[in-house]
């Protein structure tokens, strides 16, 4: 049938496209994938076919300069934006909370973005829209088809916070059709992404949208928990190459003109220390705690991150403390033993596009990450991480994209994470005006 000529409503709850020679798109967002893992993956030792398909069969780049500070949600949110946190208003995974009084709350809400997204514009257009697990997606207005990513206590319990937030009939349509429960989505285990590969199938075969996102996050988990390049990572990344090859194979069977494409969020690398850069906050007087609880229940200034760390003023115009904090960090950074690469000012930090929240940000030394011990500097808990500068080559991201409309490019070298949102609404043929990014193709 002619595609995106005019809004019909269909049974099933299917539309005719607004556009006749605009094709479909899956973004699959792998978090935590490195482009070398699967462009060098021979020489590596991973074996992922289905993603060097759709690496050979169009444009891919070999590195993707992303957002401040490389971490899940801002950067997420960079790729369906095109731009930078500063603009899109997803500071960060958490929350800014020194006193905690969000309990560790995350970035779950689609209002809090600040900027039209790509399922804005192709549900403007009238097309459909779907997503799976996507970062910073409660709640999201255009997106007709939604299981958002959320939790609270992360217990058993959380699963009916997540039907709540579905979109009613949605969990129970996919069960329907391809067994899963909503339950096997819940975790960020290998399983899990298995599920979501199943219910994304099912998805496409009862609704057809013209635009769906799926993120599948246990790769991150397991190069957390075990390093990047570790065994464990590579079987995990062959299975998620499996998930990636079932899927598209099944999506195109009710989408044959389907364009992939292929992105993570950031890199990876090797965790050593953790430097407890909160108690040098208290000890210098800028962040109070009760002794008995360990609570904080004042603070001038504190740090927010964790391999990267924003250092946000209660008062960005106070002279006294904006001094104190500075002087503090100086001192920090003279010290080799404390691992900080640099430290930036708020300057600096508008042009590299992070949150005007931040009057100072510290960008630690591959190795190193912010954390807590019972020493100053302690071995880290975790094997891996990102969320360093993105100046890092080793917190590059990925970009692969093939399917009706991308060209044959190959490698086209590094490019900015901000215009993948573009190249995306050109193959949608929708417009996005507002990024700040550009159409690769």
């Amino acid at each position: 049938m002619p595609r995106w000529t005019l809004i019909v409503a269909l049974a099933g709850g299917l539309t005719l496209p607004v556009s006749a020679d605009a094709a479909p798109v899956l973004m699959i967002s792998i978090d935590g994938l490195r482009p070398l893992d699967v462009i060098e993956a021979d020489q590596r030792g991973v074996d992922v076919p289905n993603l060097r398909a759709i690496m050979q069969g169009g444009t891919y780049s070999t590195g993707v300069r992303n957002s401040l500070p490389t971490v899940t949600y801002p950067n997420h949110t960079t790729l369906i934006t095109g731009v930078w946190p500063a603009k899109h208003g997803i500071a960060n995974n958490t929350t800014f909370d020194p006193e905690r009084k969000n309990m560790g709350g995350w970035y779950w809400y689609a209002s809090d973005i600040k900027v039209p997204t790509l399922w804005d514009a192709v549900h403007k257009a009238g097309g459909k829209t779907a997503s799976l697990g996507w970062p910073v997606s409660v709640d999201a207005p255009s997106i007709d088809y939604d299981i958002p990513a959320s939790w609270r206590a992360r217990i058993p319990g959380d699963l009916q916070l997540v039907h709540a937030l579905a979109t009613r009939g949605l969990p129970e349509a996919i069960k329907a059709k391809s067994g899963v429960d909503l339950s096997q989505v819940f975790s960020t285990l290998p399983p899990s992404d298995i599920a979501k590969g199943k219910m994304a199938a099912a998805l496409y075969a009862l609704y057809r949208p013209q635009f769906m996102t799926l993120h599948l996050s246990s790769l991150d988990e397991t190069e957390h928990d075990t390093g990047p390049g570790s065994p464990e990572s590579k079987t995990d990344l062959k299975l998620i190459d499996g998930v990636v090859g079932d899927l598209v194979a099944q999506a195109r069977a009710a989408e044959p003109d389907l364009v992939v494409v292929v992105v993570s969020d950031h890199g990876f690398a090797k965790l050593e220390h953790e430097v407890d850069l909160v108690q040098d906050f208290v000890d210098a007087g800028l962040i109070t705690v009760d002794t008995k609880t360990r609570k904080v229940t004042a603070w001038a200034a504190a740090p927010w991150g964790g391999a990267s760390a924003a250092v946000v003023l209660k008062d960005p115009n106070d002279q006294a403390v904006k001094a104190k904090v500075k002087a503090l960090l100086d001192r920090l950074t003279a010290d080799p033993a404390n691992g900080i690469n640099r430290v930036i000012d708020a300057e600096e930090i508008a042009r590299m596009g992070g949150t005007a929240m931040a009057s100072y940000w510290v960008d630690f030394k591959i190795g190193y990450a912010m954390g807590g011990g019972m020493t100053h500097i302690s071995p880290a808990t975790e094997k891996g991480t990102h969320g360093w500068f993105p100046d890092h080559p080793e917190m590059r991201a990925s970009f692969f994209a093939s399917g009706p409309g991308v060209p044959r490019k190959g490698a086209i070298g590094e490019i900015d994470q901000r215009d993948i949102a573009p190249t995306v609404a050109a193959i949608l043929h929708v417009d996005l005006p507002s990024a700040d990014g550009k159409p690769l193709f």
